[in-house]
């Protein structure tokens, strides 16, 4: 088990099939109002969000690798990525706790609109509809790959996310599988906070090797006798939530600071009676397609 293999699989299974579930809300309605034509024009826009993605993630490599030229340019680099996608990770998944629900009627929405304007404006609609997945993909596995010692593991564990959320995509718009996706989205949320403390403390460590942050060599404890780094399970855990055997106060205290709140605020219980008043649903009703088990072709 590589290190941020964890990781970067659970980033691609949890963004790809965000991106995989718009694209199937996206092709069910074309399908169902008899407009196949547009299919075409509607893959084009998805193809050139997913272009630009791997683009954008090239691109962040060779910026550290290749532009930068000194030790610290690198560790500032990576450690104001890290907390841009600590930022992105955490309103992504608060997003879609709050406008899941609703992600149906507006996708479906704004294709009919499109449709009315031409072919053109239906590859706009795919294409801004998947580039916020993929840019946020690109540049959360960036950050969650920094500290891997291999830098093909990571890559090989994002593909078998994205290609198992694929799988899992096609077999729920076939009504092969049925995934209660409510459920899947609270535990790979949950999930993602822990990856995302991970991350921002490494990007602490990061700015104290760049030496804008002071402490690099205080310890907020030593248990490298008990969490062996060279063991299977220490990588497994670095390489997944960064919890490291031999932290410094600062990276320990970014993590709790943003662990414990963040964590409490997804966990907490959504206001019913809001939500109800809204939405006019009743308490206890079936979940709308979005939540739902199934995405109707």
């Amino acid at each position: 088990m590589g290190q941020a293999f964890l990781a970067s699989f659970l980033i691609g299974l949890r963004e790809g099939l965000e991106a995989t579930l718009v694209v199937s809300i996206l092709v069910a309605y074309l399908v169902k109002a008899g407009r196949r034509r547009q299919l075409l024009p509607l893959w084009a826009g998805v193809a050139s969000a997913l272009t630009l993605s791997v683009v954008f993630g090239a691109l962040l490599t060779y910026t550290e690798t290749s532009l930068l030229a000194d030790y610290r340019s690198r560790e500032l680099f990576e450690a104001v990525t890290s907390v841009l996608a600590v930022a992105l990770v955490t309103w992504m998944i608060f997003w879609m706790r709050r406008t899941a629900r609703r992600l149906k009627g507006e996708l479906t929405g704004r294709l009919e609109t499109a449709l009315g304007v031409g072919a053109l404006a239906v590859a706009g609609i795919a294409f801004v509809s998947v580039i916020r997945e993929g840019l946020e993909t690109a540049l959360l596995f960036y950050a969650a790959a920094q500290g891997a010692t291999s830098t093909v593991t990571p890559l090989i564990a994002i593909s078998l996310g994205v290609l198992s959320a694929m799988a899992i995509g096609v077999g729920l718009y076939a009504g092969a599988i049925r995934v209660n996706l409510t459920t899947f989205f609270t535990v790979s949320g949950v999930l993602l906070v822990f990856v995302a403390a991970g991350i921002l403390k490494y990007g602490v460590h990061d700015f104290q090797e760049a030496g804008l942050l002071p402490g690099l060599d205080v310890l907020a404890f030593d248990i490298s006798g008990v969490l062996d780094p060279a063991s299977w399970y220490g990588a497994a855990i670095a390489g997944m939530f960064n919890i490291t055997a031999a932290p410094s106060v600062l990276e320990t205290l970014a993590y709790v600071a943003y662990l414990v709140p963040v964590l409490f605020a997804f966990l907490r219980p959504a206001r019913r009676a809001a939500a109800t008043s809204r939405t006019g649903a009743v308490p206890g009703a079936t979940p709308t397609p979005e939540t739902s088990s199934h995405v109707p072709a």
